[in-house]
């Protein structure tokens, strides 16, 4: 089994296909962030598939990356999801963790802050929009993914 990078998606079109409307012109692109909701703070690297928000600070070297971190898997998932994983009948490497410790309290903190002021919104009477609620399951599932990583 292995990673092959040259599987990996276009980023255009990765970036394009996850709903992200990269605005600009050269290889940096900007976007909004899935991360912490903002309008226009993250940057794509549209040759490399590189990523970074110049607000939260998500980023990541690749679409394999962008996808670890927004969908709260690990390197072997997000490389099969994205058609870069070739598989020769063995067992995938163990590994401790698909997510550094540091990481995953990085992440656990953004999405507790998140699910927070939203529950906070609520409680004055604020309703939340179905964009609203989807972004909290997202959150909550992330969040319950790292716990089980670390369990």
């Amino acid at each position: 089994m292995g990673f092959v990078r040259e599987h990996l998606p276009d980023p255009i079109t990765f970036y394009e296909g996850q709903g992200l409307t990269l605005k600009g012109r050269g290889k940096w692109r900007t976007t909004s962030c899935v991360f912490h909701g903002g309008s226009d703070s993250m940057r794509i690297n549209v040759q490399s598939g590189g990523f970074i928000c110049m607000s939260c600070g998500a980023h990541g070297g690749d679409v394999a990356a962008y996808y670890m971190a927004a969908h709260g898997v690990g390197f072997v998932e997000a490389a099969k999801a994205l058609g870069a994983w070739q598989d020769d009948g063995r067992p995938a490497p163990a590994r401790p963790t698909p997510i550094p410790a540091r990481d995953a309290l990085q992440l656990l903190a953004r999405e507790a802050n998140l699910i927070a002021v939203a529950a906070a919104n609520v409680a004055h009477g604020v309703a939340l929009t179905a964009q609203d609620l989807a972004r909290l399951l997202h959150a909550a599932g992330r969040i319950t993914k790292i716990a089980g990583y670390f369990a």
